[in-house]
């Protein structure tokens, strides 16, 4: 509920002096009178006019309260909305080559590129997203969806080792753009995440980024990695071992595919660093959404000003019977 003309309610401060002045009043009018004991007293029984004795001031009270609150004219209003929701299109394009098994992220970094990525995605209900996975070739994991539950539980199940080793960049990037290039939303995204530099594969990074830019798809480019040697586990005769090597890829070709595409690049050195670039991308890609509000307003001051009025009436006619005074 809300009120036409609020400023009538500063009225009810009065109320406060008033009630203050009649209390007063009320103690100074008592008379008295000394008695020996007053045990027989306490035992007569108030008659109703001396219970009803305050019940004047009391009605009249509330009648200034109703009609002051009439005055402000409250009103209750029935609103509703509608959207028309516009979603964005993203492909994630994911690398899951031998490096990226590094544990440098924790657990390591396909594990920690799945579980932000995940958040990513359940944080964007109106978009259609989509996943290609690529090492030494590409497939799509998933095509462009809004059952963001079939593609989290699909994306639970990359792991290494399912294609060919290797780091084929330009024929991953390649895939997600022929998976995105036909949509029919104005904003096209693809996230590009690796941490290697491209050794596999027929086309060449730039060459896909041109491709990109020609459809009007943005791509936004991640490195995964800390700096200096990572501990990559490998599978020996003896078991599992791990091999120190030095983190290191082809940041410049990231950084001139974003570049080329309107996108942005960024190095995702630990678990935080790269939950903090998802949340960047995803303000930078907002989902647009045209809300239209509708509000209507009925009028409800009369059921106050009809209380007042009734309250009022109430002390008139006590005053004029049970409370009368007779000169």
């Amino acid at each position: 509920m809300t009120f036409n003309n609020p400023e009538y309610l500063f009225i009810l401060l009065l109320l406060i002096p008033t009630i203050y002045w009649y209390v007063k009043e009320m103690y100074k009018s008592d008379a008295s009178m000394q008695i020996s004991t007053h045990r027989n007293i306490q035992q007569i029984k108030k008659s109703t006019k001396i219970k009803l004795l305050h019940a004047p001031f009391v009605l009249r009270t509330l009648a200034i309260v109703f009609l002051t609150i009439a005055l402000a004219r409250p009103q209750a209003s029935n609103s509703w909305r509608t959207e028309n929701t516009e979603g964005i299109d993203i492909m994630l394009a994911l690398d899951i080559s031998g490096t990226m098994m590094a544990e440098d992220l924790r657990p390591n970094r396909l594990e920690a590129s799945k579980d932000v990525a995940t958040e990513f995605i359940l944080s964007r209900p109106n978009d259609n997203i989509g996943l290609v996975v690529f090492s030494g070739e590409s497939f799509t994991q998933c095509p462009l969806t809004t059952d963001h539950a079939v593609l989290v539980n699909l994306f639970k199940g990359v792991e290494y080792g399912m294609i060919e080793d290797g780091t084929a960049i330009g024929l991953g990037l390649a895939n997600a753009i022929n998976r995105i290039k036909d949509s029919k939303t104005k904003s096209k995204v693809i996230i590009l995440l690796t941490d290697g530099s491209n050794n596999r594969g027929d086309i060449a990074p730039i060459t896909a980024a041109e491709i990109a830019k020609s459809f009007g798809i943005r791509v936004y480019a991640i490195g995964v990695g800390s700096y200096g040697k990572v501990n990559i586990p490998v599978q020996t005769p003896m078991g599992m071992q791990y091999q120190q090597m030095d983190s290191e890829f082809d940041e410049k070709s990231l950084q001139e595919i974003a570049s080329m595409t309107g996108g942005s690049y960024f190095r995702a050195t630990n678990n935080n660093k790269l939950r903090s670039i998802y949340q960047e991308i995803d303000q930078l890609e907002k989902t647009k959404i045209n809300v239209k509000e509708y509000s209507k307003k009925n009028e409800e001051f009369y059921v106050f000003a009809l209380l007042a009025f009734l309250f009022l009436l109430s002390e008139i006619a006590l005053r004029n019977t049970l409370l009368r005074k007779i000169p």
